[in-house]
């Protein structure tokens, strides 16, 4: 496992105790294959429902603008074995590790591992008032973040009354948007719109050249 290059975290598996509490936070890309498919995070969610209930895992998945970013908490061997099943999974892609350390409690206690959808452009009113405090992380783009700016974004996330998900947060799309939501999922409603308007872009175009 590279190290993490910064200090005054665990950089290596080696170094945390057996027996310790473990907070591992990853990004990943969604590939376009999985993008695709309408029921990709129901899929995600049913097969880690099981696992982590089994083996004491908690956390959050975070997904926008095709990005993820997880983080799970749990006893080092289980999550060890959670990591080897994660980075091989051919879902997603370019997956990096930005935060791994000991833990003496943990942030996230929900084995359920809620999803937060980070595209703002759908969040209800409400939702977008919780979450003001998200803007200097969107859009969101995680690759790359210093352990310090996630461990940022994860105190903020963590303290959400009700999370911007998916299903819970009264979800409403804007615009064009409201056209697709019966036909696509919530991650492909914004590839549609804009597919949309560039078709639309390139016919005024023409007609303006005609």
């Amino acid at each position: 496992m590279m190290p993490l290059d910064h200090t005054n975290k665990v950089s290596t598996w080696d170094e945390i105790g057996d027996s310790a509490i473990v907070q591992l936070v990853y990004v990943s890309t969604l590939t376009m294959t999985s993008r695709l498919n309408t029921s990709i995070f129901e899929e995600v969610e049913c097969h880690a429902r099981n696992y982590n209930q089994q083996h004491g895992i908690t956390g959050t998945l975070c997904y926008g603008n095709g990005h993820f970013l997880q983080c799970i908490e749990g006893e080092k061997a289980h999550v060890f074995a959670l990591k080897q099943r994660i980075f091989t999974d051919n879902r997603h892609k370019n997956v990096e590790m930005l935060l791994l350390q000991a833990i003496e409690h943990r942030s996230f206690d929900d084995w359920r591992m809620r999803l937060l959808f980070l595209e703002r452009w759908l969040w209800s009113p409400a939702t977008k008032s919780q979450a003001a405090q998200l803007s200097p992380f969107l859009p969101f783009a995680p690759h790359g973040w210093v352990p310090d700016r996630t461990e940022q974004f994860l105190q903020i996330i963590k303290a959400f009354d009700s999370p911007p998900h998916v299903r819970a947060a009264g979800i409403t799309y804007n615009a064009l948007g409201n056209m697709f939501r019966h036909i696509a999922a919530p991650h492909q409603a914004f590839l549609i719109v804009q597919g949309f308007l560039s078709v639309l872009l390139i016919l005024a175009l023409i007609l303006l050249y005609l």
